[in-house]
């Protein structure tokens, strides 16, 4: 019985632990929602990465630098939702989730910018 009982409580703290406070979302899905104005974009890639190619519009903070978070509370605010993508998405989920618990509603888009581009979707080198 209480080997039983410490594999519950076991599955249940994993189940916990895994649990995401933020949306995963499609490309499709995700324009529809950045075509909003109360939505800000934000590309989690490192500058390099950035300047090879982003989505208009995007607000650039390197989920990497150890700043993060301050720079994210500077520079965005928390009564818009925060649209995060990054390469193949798992940067932006690791930057989404960290949002999430700072109190932003936050989207991560599914794929990256990978599969934004595989969709045809456009890219800007512009600033």
């Amino acid at each position: 019985m209480k080997k039983i009982l410490t594999l519950l409580l076991a599955v249940l703290g994993l189940n916990t632990a895994c649990s995401q406070n933020f949306d995963d979302m499609e490309v499709k899905e995700f324009a529809e929602l950045i075509a909003d104005s109360n939505v800000v974009i934000l590309d989690v890639r490192k500058a390099d990465e950035f300047a090879e190619g982003h989505i208009k519009g995007a607000v650039l903070i390197d989920q990497f630098q150890s700043d993060f978070m301050e720079q994210a509370e500077a520079k965005l605010p928390k009564e818009k939702t925060i649209a995060v993508y990054c390469r193949s998405g798992r940067r932006s989920a690791n930057a989404a989730g960290k949002l999430a618990d700072a109190g932003y509603k936050c989207v991560n888009l599914k794929g990256g910018i990978l599969a934004w581009k595989e969709a045809n979707m456009p890219v800007t080198k512009e600033e």
